[in-house]
């Protein structure tokens, strides 16, 4: 085995006693359904690592590190999160493994397990947060799209951080609890709904966050506009967050995902600010 196949076979057998330890966590923490199906990827990880420990002729030790992060994105981000993200990472060094195949006959079927089998155990996990994800969005794009687009308005038609803070606020407060009470009302018509007061719940949960992460600028910076400008960075990153969010739980192109929700959130901000420009113009109202 050259020095090369060597160095790719030591990272294979390190990935796989990582995660060994990884699922086996989750597992000792997770309930019900989702802690056997994570018992069991967690016996085939480490079926995998006896294979190829069997080629190397040693016992490697995990990667701690990628342990205890893939822990704390758990805690943070949710399970269905954490485990696609594993397995997404796994399918880009994949390609290196196969070139292992003429040295280690059982590579092509560890591989075949990894993209059949435990994704196939992955389908069963059920976690709360993921089946209210659609809720979740509606409360984050809805405000992201009128938020930004009233604040941006506001901006030229106020230009005093601290009233377009106060209107905002205001605004997003309101518009959330009537989002909420859209939402429960849309899921208690729907017969396959399960719990609309959850979902009302997670939709007005992300209005609200998203509303004081978008009014915080103003809140902070004395300057309208160079609090617009913190504004649509504050935008951009939580499009960029949750388009990556979305798109590794819900196996979606992040690109086409992150395109759309840019191009809705900014198209409208831009409109705003143009009738906030208009609006001042026709009224001629100047506030001090």
């Amino acid at each position: 085995m050259t020095k090369k196949l060597r160095k790719i076979l030591y990272g294979f057998q390190r990935n796989e006693i990582t995660e060994f330890y990884v699922y086996k966590f989750l597992s000792k923490i997770s309930k019900n359904k989702n802690s056997k199906v994570l018992r069991k990827i967690a016996e085939d990880e480490f079926r995998h690592y006896n294979i190829l420990k069997k080629y190397s002729k040693k016992d490697l030790h995990p990667n701690y590190l990628k342990i205890i992060w893939h822990i704390f994105v758990y805690f943070i981000l949710g399970l269905t999160f954490s485990l696609n993200a594993m397995e997404k990472a796994e399918e880009k060094a994949q390609k290196n493994y196969l070139m292992l195949k003429d040295e280690i006959p059982e590579i092509e079927k560890i591989i075949l397990d990894e993209d059949l089998h435990e994704k196939e155990l992955l389908k069963l996990i059920d976690e709360e947060r993921i089946k209210y994800i659609s809720s979740m969005v509606l409360g984050l794009n809805d405000a992201l799209v009128e938020l930004t687009g009233t604040l941006a308005g506001l901006t030229f038609a106020f230009q005093n951080s601290k009233l377009v803070a106060l209107s905002g606020v205001i605004t997003g407060i309101a518009a959330s609890f009537s989002m909420s009470a859209s939402e429960y009302l849309s899921q208690r018509s729907d017969p396959n709904s399960q719990n609309p007061l959850k979902s009302a719940i997670y939709t007005g949960i992300a209005y609200i966050f998203t509303v004081f992460l978008l009014v915080m600028p103003y809140i902070l910076v004395p300057n309208p506009f160079f609090a617009l400008i913190f504004l649509l960075v504050i935008a951009l990153v939580i499009i960029l967050f949750f388009s990556y969010f979305v798109s590794i739980v819900q196996n979606k192109s992040f690109k086409g995902y992150f395109s759309e929700m840019f191009l809705i959130s900014f198209g409208v901000m831009g409109l705003s600010f143009i009738i906030g420009i208009i609006a001042k113009m026709l009224f001629n109202i100047d506030i001090l």
